[in-house]
C-alpha cells in the first residue's frame, strides 16, 4: 500500500477514492499566489465508469492502488467488451469497452499494450505512445490549397478518420499519437 502527496497525482495513475478504485483522467496542478497549492483531478470510477471531478490539497494524503501490468495482444470486440489475449499462454482476457477510454479506432490486431490488473481483475489498458494505422481513403487534393499547412480527413484500416496534411493519399501508413488522436508523420 503507497501513499501519494495530492501534488504529485498524475494521469494514468490508479487511486483509493472514498474506498473505490479510481483511474485518473486529468489532473491540473494549481498554485495560487495566497492559500496551499491544490491539484484539480478527474476521476474516473473502474467498476461504474462515472466520472467525477475532485480537487485534492497538496498536502493530502492519497493511497495509490497496488496495480500490476501485464502484455498483451488485441484480439477483438465483441459488443461491449473488448478481448486480449496473452501471446505466450493463450490466456484471454475481456474488458468493458467504456475502460479504453474512446480509443477503439486504434485497436489493431497485431497491437500490444499493458493490461492493468487490480486484485487479479482487468480494470484498464495502457496504450503505446504511437500506432501505425493504413490509410483506406483518403480524398484527392486540388492543387493551390496549401496555405497555413492545411489538412484533411483521412480514414484508416480501423474506420477511425484522422485530420492528415493534403499530400497522405490511401496506401500510406501514418503514425498517430494515441493521446490526441492527431497525425504525426507518415511510417517509413
Amino acid at each position: 500500500m503507497a501513499f501519494v502527496n495530492g501534488g504529485n497525482i498524475r494521469k494514468g495513475m490508479f487511486i483509493s477514492f472514498k474506498n473505490q478504485p479510481y483511474m485518473v483522467t486529468k489532473t491540473e496542478f494549481v498554485s495560487p499566489g495566497k492559500g496551499s497549492a491544490f491539484t484539480r483531478t478527474k476521476l474516473k470510477s473502474v467498476k461504474t465508469n462515472a466520472v467525477q471531478e475532485f480537487t485534492f490539497k497538496s498536502t493530502e494524503s492519497i493511497e495509490e492502488l497496488d496495480v500490476s501490468t501485464k502484455e498483451m495482444q488485441f484480439s477483438y470486440i465483441d459488443g461491449e467488451e473488448v478481448y486480449f489475449m496473452d501471446p505466450r499462454t493463450y490466456e484471454q482476457v475481456s474488458i468493458n469497452a467504456d475502460l479504453v477510454d474512446g480509443k477503439v479506432g486504434f485497436l489493431t490486431s497485431d497491437l500490444v499494450m499493458y493490461i492493468v490488473f487490480y486484485n487479479e481483475e482487468a480494470i484498464g489498458v495502457r496504450f503505446p505512445n504511437t500506432v501505425k494505422l493504413k490509410v483506406t481513403y483518403a480524398e484527392e487534393t486540388t492543387a493551390g490549397n496549401r496555405v497555413n499547412a492545411p489538412k484533411k480527413p483521412v480514414t484508416v484500416e480501423t474506420g477511425m478518420s484522422v485530420q492528415a496534411p493534403l499530400f497522405v493519399k490511401a496506401g500510406d501508413v501514418l503514425v498517430i499519437d494515441t493521446d490526441t488522436g492527431e497525425y504525426l508523420s507518415r511510417a517509413n
